[in-house]
């Protein structure tokens, strides 16, 4: 089973489940820990190969994971838990995983907050996806991570997140860094799907001004899905939550006041 660290409230009856992205772990979501277990039960996971998640048996012999079955171990936390129904927070391709989670348990989800959303890779980061894919074997994986790093948070002000994710990828095995990569290479086909499919579950988009790369994307899609609404953090890249964190922890709490048992 997946590493996990839960803070119950005394009183509240909503669950926020924090979702983190490839090459991070649960360490990612410091900046919001405090806030949000004022008011709601926390439950934060590390992926499998992330964190303190160590690479299990079964995964030494296989070279390939699926968005399904890493979805599976994000349920069988929340199963083990007894949590019948959670708020799931995401930052970038752990909002894949989250939406994922709708499509296949719809009814365990209150909401989802989608930080850093990723729901299409363009032209360009497909390119660098392939050529990262070409040079794998060649080149060692910490420059590749630390190359898409900077491609994906260019700017000056997005320092705090490049070097935190080349941080949480430093810990990362270079077979389970592959794997991971791999599965990220092969999602269009995923997202071109969630982005045509409709799941009316209540949907936070919060996106840095700066996130040239998903951003549009976002923009696009939300206006033709009824129970989503987009807010956009100005002087922001990619991860939000670490570049943004009192707006970000502001806007996400409010928001799930509105759609939890607190809020009713």
């Amino acid at each position: 089973m997946l590493h996990y660290t839960k803070y119950e409230h005394v009183s509240s009856k909503d669950w926020v489940t924090f979702v983190h992205g490839a090459g991070g772990s649960s360490s990612i979501w410091y900046k919001q820990v405090r806030d949000f277990k004022r008011h709601f039960n926390v439950l934060l996971l590390d992926l499998r190969g992330h964190g303190n998640s160590k690479p299990n048996l079964k995964d030494a012999f296989n070279d390939k994971y699926t968005f399904d079955s890493i979805t599976e171990d994000i349920v069988e936390v929340i199963d083990h838990e007894g949590i019948d129904k959670s708020h799931f927070i995401g930052i970038s391709l752990g909002t894949i995983l989250i939406r994922n989670l709708a499509e296949n348990h719809p009814h365990r989800i209150s909401s989802m907050v989608m930080g850093g959303a990723i729901l299409k890779l363009n032209l360009r980061s497909q390119v660098l996806m392939r050529l990262g894919i070409i040079f794998k074997s060649v080149v060692p994986y910490l420059w590749l991570y630390k190359f898409f790093a900077f491609i994906i948070m260019p700017n000056k002000n997005h320092r705090e997140s490049r070097l935190l994710f080349v941080r949480e990828a430093k810990k990362l095995y270079q077979k389970e860094f592959i794997r991971w990569f791999k599965l990220a290479s092969e999602i269009n086909p995923l997202l071109r799907f969630f982005r045509a499919a409709d799941i009316r579950i209540p949907t936070f988009y919060i996106m840095g001004g700066e996130d040239y790369l998903f951003l549009p994307t976002i923009q696009k899609v939300v206006k033709s899905q009824k129970e989503s609404v987009l807010y956009v953090v100005e002087n922001c890249g990619h991860v939000v939550n670490v570049e943004q964190p009192l707006i970000f922890n502001q806007k996400v709490i409010d928001y799930l006041y509105h759609h939890g048992q607190n809020g009713t």
